[in-house]
């Protein structure tokens, strides 16, 4: 994998949580559960994220597969305190943000796609078109 612009992966995450505050904590995390950008609060394990958001992803991925319910686009967690949303982000990284219970999923899963296309681009050096 060439260079990546750890900033501009930092910024583009930055921009999710600024135009929906509601997402609490955001993090770009390889396929092999190391973290390549993010924005997770103090106190919160960035390797246990990593490496828990990359073992979801595969298993995600291998039940798609078995179940003949094709690529896997994203998946989430809903629990009593918020939700934790996956989003496969091409074939090299996964994207995982926390988010607050009173999102609005639509908008959010939109919004979400839309930041997991940008940092795809990101990775591959093809940049922002703004």
């Amino acid at each position: 994998m060439e260079l990546i612009d750890r900033q501009a992966l930092i910024d583009r995450i930055r921009v999710l949580q600024h135009s929906l505050p509601e997402v609490q904590a955001a993090a770009l995390i390889s396929l092999d559960g190391l973290i390549m950008a993010s924005a997770l609060p103090e106190g919160m394990s960035e390797d246990r994220i990593s490496a828990m958001s990359a073992a979801m992803l595969s298993l995600g991925e291998q039940i798609n597969k078995e179940t003949g319910l094709g690529t896997l686009e994203q998946l989430y967690t809903r629990g009593s305190n918020g939700y934790v949303v996956l989003l496969a982000v091409g074939k090299e990284a996964v994207f995982t943000t926390l988010v607050q219970p009173e999102a609005k999923l639509g908008i959010l899963f939109l919004e979400l796609r839309k930041t997991a296309e940008d940092l795809a681009r990101l990775l591959n050096g093809n940049g922002l078109n703004t």
